[in-house]
């Protein structure tokens, strides 16, 4: 190998272990090596194989190289550029992965339409057709039709790609009406602090599951005999949470009534896809859910999941750090109504269509055309709140929305460890943030936005943000490794493109 690949290929190592906040003697340990072998390594001083770069990859949970296939995906950015004309909004990546694991209920077909092709997918699609359930892409790759068999191969499980999402938590809810005992990989998923897994388990218990974790895998036993006597009060007002109870709930012989649940898009989207299946859930969009569950599902069922917001709200960011005039069409309006009102006081300049039906016909979509505004900031700081309040993966966007306004914005993300911390790479291009603790960030604006060449965050939001902000920056920025964007956004570089972007996707190893 070249001295300078050695260099490129040690670069690319230390960035990723520093964004998961690993020391190089955490590295080393998870190698099974020596701190000075890491060192060496990063230095560029050191051969390296290309197994090693792949164990490297895995156990910093980032795409450094890739075997058997293309190496890791870049984009260069060529900033500075408006954007216009019109783009719709895809389906929400939220609501699929919850719509795939649901279809675990059912003995009979599911075809989900519109389907969002993400890597997130992807690996959950790997990990149903590792167990036996039959998968294909219909209608020109538009459609996914997913037919389960009449036993599940757990001992055959892809536990590769389970580990690689935070989905798979979601199997738990069905799978413990299907078998008295099973295993599962421990989830992952963005890097976003510890995440615990106790709310699903004090939930999922009042339906008989018990799990033991050793040995990177959930180990669960069902005890047939234990059904919920009263209301399931959650920990935690969480999405997937509320989602895992619905799953146990809808073939659980009986009425369940789960309280402190979550009305966010995703869960509303999966009891519209409950109700298709013939279990009637009440308050629908509240935090009270009456779920009457039915013991057997074998019905052939086709359902459209609605836009996702949060894409909606990403849309719209790249509007405003780009000063430009774009219309985003099929954004869900009722989930980005708490924004788009933080917005007008910042001073967007908008305009809405009247509402119209999502094709689940229950979803309300408008659309929305944004221009060129002279944003101030807030006077209250951003926060996030369950549903109906501002919804949690929309915060990382106001940091690019705050840096384009003049004055101080706080932004304080309570639910994660580490995803303001994440927020401070914008300080590579140009941004004034201010790290106040773990959770809050001070952004100071209008930014002067410059090229950069970076590793993308680990994070999906925050990674979405630094792209915001390059193409915002005149001039050609890199950003390095954006496998963690693919897990939640289809052809966002090609779509983005189509607008007036200017984004190349290239591979260099």
């Amino acid at each position: 190998m070249a001295d300078d690949y050695l260099v490129r290929i040690g670069k690319l190592i230390r960035d990723a272990r520093q964004h998961r906040g690993w020391t190089q003697t955490q590295l080393a340990e998870a190698l099974s090596t020596s701190q000075s072998a890491v060192n060496r390594i990063e230095r560029g001083n050191q051969n390296i194989s290309l197994e090693m770069i792949a164990r490297i990859g895995e156990a910093l949970d980032s795409e450094i190289v890739s075997l058997g296939y293309a190496g890791p995906m870049h984009l260069r950015v060529v900033g500075g550029r408006r954007l216009s004309g019109s783009i719709d909004v895809k389906t929400s990546k939220n609501a699929c992965v919850a719509l795939l694991c649901a279809s675990l209920l059912n003995k009979g077909r599911t075809v989900l339409r519109r389907v969002a092709r993400i890597e997130e997918v992807y690996r959950l699609l790997e990990v149903l057709n590792s167990i036996g359930v039959r998968t294909r892409w219909i209608n020109d790759g538009v459609d996914l039709e997913i037919v389960p068999p009449a036993k599940l191969e757990m001992d055959a499980i892809d536990a590769e790609a389970a580990r690689r999402t935070r989905s798979i938590i979601m199997f738990l809810g069905p799978l413990l009406h299907r078998m008295d005992r099973f295993k599962l990989p421990y989830a992952g998923g963005c890097d976003l602090g510890t995440r615990t897994i106790e709310p699903h388990m004090i939930a999922l218990r009042r339906f008989g599951l018990d799990i033991a974790a050793t040995e990177g895998l959930y180990h669960a036993e069902v005890a047939r005999d234990v059904s919920p006597d009263r209301p399931i009060v959650l920990t935690e007002r969480g999405d997937t949470v509320t989602e895992n109870a619905l799953l146990a709930a809808a073939r659980s012989d009986g009425t369940t009534v789960i309280r402190n649940a979550s009305s966010n898009y995703m869960v509303q989207d999966l009891c519209f896809f409950l109700e298709a299946l013939g279990v009637k859930v009440e308050g629908i969009g509240t935090t009270t859910l009456t779920v009457h569950g039915v013991p057997t599902i074998d019905v052939d069922v086709d359902y459209s999941p609605s836009e996702d917001p949060v894409e909606a709200m990403s849309l719209l960011a790249a509007a405003v750090v780009t000063e430009s005039e774009l219309t985003v069409c099929r954004v869900p309006i009722e989930f980005l109504e708490i924004e788009l009102a933080v917005l007008e006081e910042m001073g967007l300049d908008h305009d809405r269509s009247a509402e119209y039906p999502a094709d689940n016909g229950r979803t309300r979509l408008i659309d929305l055309t944004v221009r060129p505004s002279k944003l101030e900031a807030p006077i209250d700081k951003i926060h996030p709140m369950p549903f109906p309040g501002l919804n949690i993966d929309n915060v990382p966007f106001f940091a690019a929305i705050a840096a384009a306004a003049q004055g101080k914005t706080l932004i304080h993300d309570w639910v994660y460890d580490n995803r303001a911390i994440y927020l401070t790479d914008l300080n590579r291009l140009g941004g004034r943030l201010q790290l106040l603790d773990p959770h809050r960030v001070l952004v100071e604006g209008p930014t002067r936005w410059r090229a950069a060449e970076m590793m993308c965050p680990p994070a999906l939001r925050p990674a979405v943000v630094v792209l915001l902000a390059m193409m915002a920056a005149e001039g050609t920025s890199v950003l390095r490794n954006v496998y963690v964007i693919n897990r939640g956004y289809e052809d966002l570089a090609e779509r983005l493109n189509s607008v007036g972007a200017q984004i190349e996707t290239f591979r260099d190893i």
